[in-house]
Parts: structure tokens; sequence; C-alpha cells
């Protein structure tokens, strides 16, 4: 991305996304920056639009919160934060083993739309007052996962986005499993 600055990366992916999926005609979902937090946000009414939200102006926010809303199916979609619990920092073991499992796809959808944006892509444990960092069996899952969709093909949210967001950035094919090395992960 050369001297590209973070914003303008997130405006694109914004827009990139809000091109796809704001159409009320088709799923009338929108990406919104500016947040403190992240959060899914379904419309309550007919027609009201669906928002997902992301922190701040981070490009790897937008992303994230993309491809969590890709993951979620119809009926996940029509639920607050797609009716999933989180725990802030300080998960005990078993809750960040937890986080982990269910972090697999939609980690491993943001690193093929960090691809097709030309980003790089950090696996984030999201558990910062424990100063551990993403086990090694986490980061193999999620380029497992990786594979499996550059292998298997992903939903046509996810393959639309991806596509889309290569095309803005004039980025190859974000499905190609060569592209995705383990070691890369750190």
């Amino acid at each position: 991305m050369g001297d590209v600055s973070p914003s303008s990366v997130t405006e694109c992916i914004v827009t990139v996304f809000n091109t796809c999926f704001a159409a009320v005609d088709s799923l009338n979902t929108r990406l919104e920056g500016g947040h403190p937090e992240p959060y899914y946000r379904p419309g309550t009414c007919e027609g009201e639009v669906h928002r997902v939200e992301f922190t701040r102006d981070y490009p790897a926010s937008a992303l994230h919160e993309a491809a969590h809303w890709c993951v979620a199916g119809a009926e996940r979609r029509k639920q607050p934060d797609y009716g999933y619990w989180y725990a802030p920092d300080g998960r005990s073991a078993q809750q960040q083993a937890e986080f982990e499992r269910v972090e697999v796809k939609p980690q491993a959808l943001e690193w093929i739309f960090a691809r097709a944006c030309g980003l790089g892509f950090r696996v984030s444990a999201d558990n910062l007052d424990t100063g551990l960092g993403p086990s090694d069996g986490f980061k193999r899952a999620i380029w497992q996962q990786v594979q499996n969709y550059c292998a298997e093909g992903v939903n046509g949210r996810a393959e639309l986005f991806a596509q889309s967001l290569a095309q803005a950035f004039g980025q190859p094919n974000p499905f190609k499993q060569a592209q995705y090395r383990l070691e890369d992960l750190g």
C-alpha cells in the first residue's frame, strides 16, 4: 500500500463493504468505523439498516468485524453481536480456549481479507491483560481453515467481499493456498 494512510485504507474497505452489502434490496448492512468497541447492531424493524461497527479507523478491526458478519448465518445476524458471549481481558484458561475455538473462522477470513487488501495479518488472542499471545494450536487452526477456504470455497458474502477488495486494492486472487504460510503467523 506504500504511503497510503491507514484511514484511507479503512475508507476504501468501508466503501467496498457498503457497495457490496448496503443496498436495501440486498442485505441492508453497513460497515461503520469510529466506535470505541466493535459491535454488531441488527436493524430492529423492517427496512432498518444493520450495522457492523468497528473500532476507530483501524483497518484490521474493519476486516475482523466484516469477517464475523460473513461467518454469521441468517439467524445469528438477527441478534445483537450475533448472540455470542464476550469475556473481556483477563479470561481464564477455559474462557481463552473457548475464545480461540470460536475465533478460528473469523480470523481465517480476516487473513484472506487482509491479503485481498495487500495488508499484513496478525493473529489476535484478544486477552492482553494476561500477557499471553495466541497459542500455537490456534495459529495452526487458523492457517488450516484458510487452506480449507482456499480449497473448498467460502460463502457468497465472503467471496464477494474478498474479490471486491482484491479488485479495489489491485491485488491478485486472495484464494490461492500458496499465499498463506503457517510460519507467517509468528
